[in-house]
């Protein structure tokens, strides 16, 4: 198996693990999911919420604002830091587009392996491009 679907394998079954967990609302899920710019990134949850990380294993990254619930049915965006807010979203529809707004600048496939990997291969890559 090539490194690229190794990494689209990896991937696909976390966004199979955030749907066996039951933590994040089914809408919500499968509305990330629809979205190419989100399905292409690694999912992970807590506290209900749902994450996006640009590599494939923990510590995963957090430079992509997550969705929260909020009551009756709504969300809340946040981050990327937890300081930070981005505000409220009435559907999951809208909670996406606004993480989609937010996503970091080439942002592309989820990258098979750690943050600190990740950042390697990301400073080799514009080294060569200087």
């Amino acid at each position: 198996m090539n490194r690229d679907a190794a990494r689209e394998a990896v991937v696909e079954a976390g966004w199979q693990a955030v749907r066996d967990d039951g933590r994040v609302r089914a809408e919500l899920l499968e509305a990330a999911y629809a979205e190419p710019c989100l399905r292409q990134l690694f999912p992970w949850t807590g506290m209900g919420e749902l994450h996006f990380s640009r590599c494939t294993e923990r510590r995963w990254t957090w430079d992509i604002p997550y969705i929260q619930p909020s009551s009756r049915g709504t969300y809340w965006v946040s981050g990327p830091l937890r300081s930070q807010t981005v505000g409220p979203a009435a559907t999951a529809q809208e909670a996406i587009a606004m993480v989609v707004q937010r996503l970091p600048a080439g942002c592309g496939p989820a990258f098979l392996g750690t943050p600190e990997e990740l950042a390697a291969h990301e400073a080799t890559t514009k080294r060569h491009t200087d």
